[in-house]
């Protein structure tokens, strides 16, 4: 490979994997008081009490009235953490309150997952915030805004244990208008439908807005890359992503429908609404509203969804408050595996095709061969290294080919080298003519790199690896807190390129890709997480026999090729000829 090959394998190598180091961390904030003295918790996932949050406008549906809202920045009336009762709903996957107060979700613990947070001590994962709204009612009729968070609702139980569909049925009145919800919950899903009917709507219909947030609680080691991750997601064509993080303070944004779902999103947990088998005709829009002093990089909102209400003021919805596992989400279908995207916009569509099944084989051999993840990974790298080892061997015999007339390209280019016209001709008839591929030589670096890519928007968003401990590493998921195995990845990578290059003839830039290469690649892996690391490793590791045996090759086709010049200098390029008569 010539030097200009080098970098624009170095240069695609950095654009693939470098932003996720160039992305911006929010900087930590000192929590503010609200008023009455609270103090919102910032490593806990809480956030200012929802009277610092603005309700923004919610676009209508074709026909209905707009909502009453008050302007961006005013603040809306306070609403406090609990005024009510908690009905307590258990099954085996999880353990939710439903306050009777606004008969919204307030807590929806997962019991197969564990917070990562320092402060909650490896407890069951809680992933609302404190003050969460989720499933909070706001009914915009005609010019009036009724916010039905305010009320007491009347519960059909105290608490309930889900074995099969078990429903809970909740109901309030007040001033004319009457509600009645239904949330039923399943034994083995995340998911909870709802059903509903609100009594007084009028003539006319109107709206409904159905709390979503304002934010997930912090459930991770790492707060900054969690709260970096918060964003909300609607489906409708595709999928669109719009990062809390990239709101202003007292922001207010409306982001219009319709939506087949929308969904608060934190690293590896989801709070989603489908509307798609509405009567009403599905999500017409969603808002995020901003406190005014959520500081430099916001990691909370009020968000709320707009569902068309008919005029008999019947409804259904359906909620999932869980992990983001991918394969639970595309059981839903409508796109909601998207929810959760691998790679970069522009890059997605391409990095999708190979991490999907990645993922899958991970998880596969994981439950099937009853392998820890850190065994399958080791298993993983060898494996990747059986499969591309005819490819790899046919690319390597051609690099030596290509190193075998490399001294009649030399000549040619000191021939022709005023005529670079002449000097092309002559390069492709040599091609040609020793049937010589000037770019086989570079298969063996490019033929891992996409499954490698692959694996780091897998080890980024897999929620099947996160937590999960190999040897001193106590997740996979994260950098390697010793450092030792992005270490051994970069003297893998050395000796792998030392042994590569046995038989071959120095040059300055095989050496500059002996030395430059790992430290390169340690530098960036050290932050990288420690299964990539791994799998890295292994699959160097697994390179060196073929490397070696490739070498020993290319050894003895120098020293036949030496004896060859020997016994007929007539077989020599005439450069070569010309220094043997000197």
């Amino acid at each position: 490979m010539d030097r200009r090959t080098v970098w624009a394998i170095l240069l695609m190598m950095v654009i693939a994997i470098a932003p996720a180091l160039l992305l911006e961390k929010p900087k930590p904030r000192a929590p503010k008081a609200p008023a009455g003295g609270a103090v919102g918790q910032r490593d806990s996932g809480t956030v200012p009490p929802r009277a610092e949050v603005t309700p923004g406008p919610v676009t209508p549906a074709p026909g209905q009235p707009p909502a009453d809202t008050a302007p961006a920045g005013s603040a809306a009336p306070p609403t406090p953490v609990s005024g009510g009762d908690t009905v307590w709903v258990t099954s085996p996957l999880y353990r939710i309150g439903i306050d009777t107060r606004g008969a919204r979700m307030v807590e929806a613990r997962l019991a197969r997952y564990k917070s990562m947070a320092p402060a909650d001590s490896l407890r069951p994962a809680q992933i609302l915030p404190r003050n969460s709204d989720l499933l909070a009612l706001t009914l915009v009729r005609g010019a009036d805004t009724i916010p039905l968070d305010q009320w007491q609702f009347t519960a059909s139980a105290d608490s309930l244990t889900v074995n099969g569909r078990t429903p809970l049925r909740l109901s309030a009145e007040n001033g004319g208008v009457g509600v009645e919800l239904t949330y039923t919950f399943h034994p083995d899903d995340y998911r909870v439908d709802v059903a509903g009917r609100v009594t007084g709507v009028g003539p006319n219909g109107g709206l409904l807005l159905v709390g979503l947030g304002p934010t997930l609680a912090n459930t991770e080691a790492n707060l900054q890359e969690n709260q970096r991750d918060l964003a909300l997601v609607t489906k409708h064509t595709d999928t669109e992503r719009t990062s809390l993080g990239d709101l202003d303070p007292g922001e207010v944004r409306t982001v219009s429908g319709p939506f087949e779902w929308t969904a608060l999103k934190s690293k590896y947990f989801v709070t989603a609404l489908f509307a798609f088998d509405s009567a009403g005709g599905g999500i017409s829009g969603a808002t995020l509203a901003v406190p005014r002093d959520a500081g430099e990089k916001p990691h909370a909102a009020r968000t709320r969804v707009s569902l068309p209400l008919p005029a008999d003021g019947g409804f259904a919805y359906m909620l999932y408050a869980g992990p983001m596992e991918y394969d639970r989400l595309a059981r839903i279908g409508h796109g909601f595996d998207d929810v959760n995207p691998y790679g970069w916009p522009g890059f997605r569509s391409l990095i999708r095709v190979i991490a999907v099944p990645v993922r899958y084989l991970l998880v596969w051999m994981h439950e099937h061969l009853y392998l820890t993840y850190g065994l399958v990974l080791v298993f993983f790298g060898i494996l990747i290294r059986i499969i591309l080892w005819p490819l790899n061997q046919k690319a390597m015999r051609a690099n030596m080919k290509l190193q075998e007339v490399q001294p009649l390209m030399k000549d040619i280019q000191e021939r022709y080298k005023n005529d670079p016209q002449k000097m092309q001709q002559e390069m492709f008839k040599l091609y040609k003519e020793y049937n010589v591929n000037p770019l086989g030589g570079c298969w063996p670096m490019l033929l891992p790199m996409p499954v490698l890519f692959a694996l780091f928007f897998v080890f980024q968003n897999a929620i099947e690896l996160r937590g999960t401990s190999f040897l001193w590493i106590p997740d996979l998921s994260r950098p390697d807190p010793l450092y030792v195995i992005p270490l051994l990845m970069g003297g893998s990578m050395y000796f792998l390129t030392k042994v590569g290059q046995l038989g071959m003839e120095p040059n300055p830039q095989a050496k500059m890709m002996l030395y430059m290469m790992p430290v390169m690649m340690t530098g960036m892996f050290l932050f990288f997480p420690s299964g990539l690391n791994l799998y890295y490793t292994v699959s160097n590791i697994a390179s060196i026999p073929q490397q070696w045996m490739l070498a020993r090759e290319r050894q003895k086709r120098a020293a036949r090729q030496i004896v060859d010049i020997k016994t007929a200098p007539e077989a020599m390029p005439d450069k070569q000829k010309r220094k043997k008569k000197a």
